[in-house]
């Protein structure tokens, strides 16, 4: 399992891809890394030992581990289970510094707050590619009875003598409904007493797999046209969960092998699992999926890649996270391809690197325009968010020649074995720890 190695180091690390190599072969999926930031914050609501099974192996998992043994928890990571026992002690602090190296620090506070009625954390970190606001997040908490105070270098928030009580929020903002604070309010909610509302609530496989969770572990919990209720209960149960399939690194590879002309076999995933949005997608491009007989799902593709006009939005929708990768994959496609950001204002931090392999690629508010196929050679490149370098990555997979990519901490935070999977299809990669 996946431990927290400093910053210095893995900032500086690197990869060396020789491109021009048709990726083709069989390769399982690991548990997603979306899915799994949130039970991490979940499992600290029970009352009794919770087993994730299928819990990724990246650098999150290992940075979430020390977070909530930091709140008391004793956690233990090894061979994909993550394993989280509740202790006599609790301390109502997300630490300062590992907080600010997630996304999912809001929600980890909501589950700190659900405890012990109390909790200090700090602003989240994570992935910058533009502003991510965690206003829905501290309404959610006001309105479960917290005070809540906001400082330059983070929040406390404190309820009263009786704790965390019943609410009803809304979760939507102007790009639709928060992923993350509905799972917020959802956890304060399963602790609360009597029954909570939460209004216009995402649907996302992280928010229903997470409502099953707790499902599973005693607490009420059923969507309707009103939203998403829950009822708390005083007591959640423990048990073994298991962390579904990530349906990002799924399409990531999915990618990387049209890139290059070739298809792949993915083990742990059924067709299904693909968002309709994105299957869709693939589909005008030229890739179909379909699952096997030997099981998971095997991808074909049909011909030079087509250029596709897609747009970003809520699940079963094209999920934003597979925007980049996407982008990049279309660089080799026949045509003009537009892609619309529909979850965030913009998400456009892979564009320039693209453009060092020679993509014709441009950004536009919102809107990027591809147009291909382009002729990538090698180049020097680095991102500083995870899919913005899963996105070069592709690029310099198709490219002519030998890339330098920098930026692989990032890479690692979201994928546990994405560079020896790829290498298992054919990929010529050299990871060089450190670099010069």
């Amino acid at each position: 399992m996946a431990t927290t190695p400093t910053r210095d180091v893995m900032d500086t690390a690197l990869v060396q891809v020789t491109g021009g190599h048709r990726l083709s072969g069989r390769i399982p999926v690991q548990g997603s890394k979306n899915i799994a930031l949130h039970l991490y914050a979940a499992a600290l609501l029970a009352d009794l030992p919770v087993v994730l099974t299928g819990a990724p192996d990246i650098i999150d998992t290992g940075v979430c581990a020390q977070i909530l043994r930091h709140t008391g928890a004793h956690v233990a990571t090894r061979d994909g289970c993550f394993t989280v026992s509740p202790s006599g002690t609790h301390c109502p602090v997300v630490h300062p510094e590992l907080g600010r190296r997630v996304r999912t620090t809001a929600v980890l506070a909501a589950a700190v707050l659900a405890r012990t009625g109390e909790v200090a954390f700090p602003y989240p970190g994570g992935d910058a590619f533009c502003p991510r606001l965690i206003d829905r997040h501290l309404a959610a908490m006001q309105a479960a009875g917290a005070e809540v105070i906001a400082t330059d270098t983070g929040i406390r928030a404190r309820c009263g003598a009786r704790g965390v009580r019943a609410f009803t929020i809304d979760v939507n903002t102007p790009y639709g409904p928060s992923l993350g604070a509905t799972v917020t309010a959802m956890l304060l909610a399963a602790r609360a007493h009597g029954p909570s509302l939460i209004t216009h609530p995402s649907i996302e496989p992280e928010v229903t797999e997470t409502a099953r969770f707790l499902a599973d572990r005693g607490v009420l919990v059923h969507f309707d046209q009103e939203g998403l209720h829950v009822s708390g209960s005083e007591r959640i149960a423990g048990g073994t969960f298991a962390v579904a399939g990530d349906r990002i690194e799924a399409a990531t590879m999915v990618m990387a092998a049209a890139a290059t002309g070739g298809s792949v076999h993915l083990d742990d995933m059924t067709a299904a699992d693909f968002p309709e949005g994105l299957a869709r997608i693939l589909a005008g491009a030229g890739i179909t999926l379909a699952d096997d007989a030997s099981g998971g799902v095997r991808t074909q593709l049909h011909g030079p890649l087509r250029a596709v006009e897609a747009a970003t939005g809520p699940h079963p929708g094209l999920p934003t996270d597979t925007a980049p990768q996407l982008a990049a994959m279309l660089t080799l496609a026949d045509g003009t391809s537009v892609i619309g950001e529909r979850i965030y204002p913009r998400r456009d931090t892979h564009v320039q690197g693209l453009r060092a392999f020679g993509a014709d690629i441009t950004a536009t508010g919102s809107i990027l325009r591809v147009r291909g196929p382009a002729r990538l050679s090698s180049a020097t490149v680095e991102a500083a968010d995870i899919r913005a370098v899963t996105a070069l990555l592709i690029a310099a997979l198709a490219a002519h020649g030998t890339s330098t990519i920098r930026g692989m901490f990032h890479l690692r935070r979201g994928y546990g074995h994405l560079l020896p999977n790829l290498a298992t299809l054919g990929a010529e990669i050299t990871t060089i720890p450190g670099g010069p």
